[in-house]
């Protein structure tokens, strides 16, 4: 029973709990930039430097079988067994990584800046005495002597 209790005592610290949402919306936010790398990115990318698909970017390393009919695409002649340098696919994915990379560097940096830009609290000032406590401390000292 101890190391369920020490189990339950874990798993409900706010610090797990926080972590796991972290994990369920980076995942979320992954597949967001995924698309936006792949759909909007990369097609105009692509534009520029003469081609629309870089996952069709790849170097054949071994032989093609003899029987292959099908399409000389990385799909396909992956299928198929053939070993490729996909330099293609691995663009796609670092550009994925640096935008993804720039997204939270933005993020934190803001959050940063709204940390820097709150007033710092005041130390709290000493209570005024009132005048009447003043004069019978007065009083109280001058008797001690």
């Amino acid at each position: 029973m101890g190391m369920l209790s020490e189990f339950k005592e874990f798993a409900v610290k706010g610090n797990v709990v926080d972590l796991a949402v972290g994990v369920i919306i980076g995942g979320a936010f992954g597949k967001i930039v995924d698309s936006m790398v792949k759909d909007l990115i990369m097609p105009l990318v692509g534009k520029v430097v003469g081609g629309l698909d870089f996952s069709n970017y790849f170097l054949v390393l071994g032989n093609v079988p003899a029987d292959f009919k099908g399409p000389q695409t990385y799909e396909a002649l992956t299928k198929a067994g053939v070993p490729l340098f996909a330099y293609g696919s691995f663009l796609t994915v670092l550009l994925n990584f640096i935008i993804l990379a720039f997204i939270i560097f933005m993020m934190v940096k803001q959050i940063n800046r709204l940390k820097r830009s709150e007033p710092a609290a005041a130390p709290a000032a000493e209570p005024v005495t009132p005048e009447d406590i003043v004069l019978l401390r007065e009083i109280r000292d001058s008797l001690k002597r």
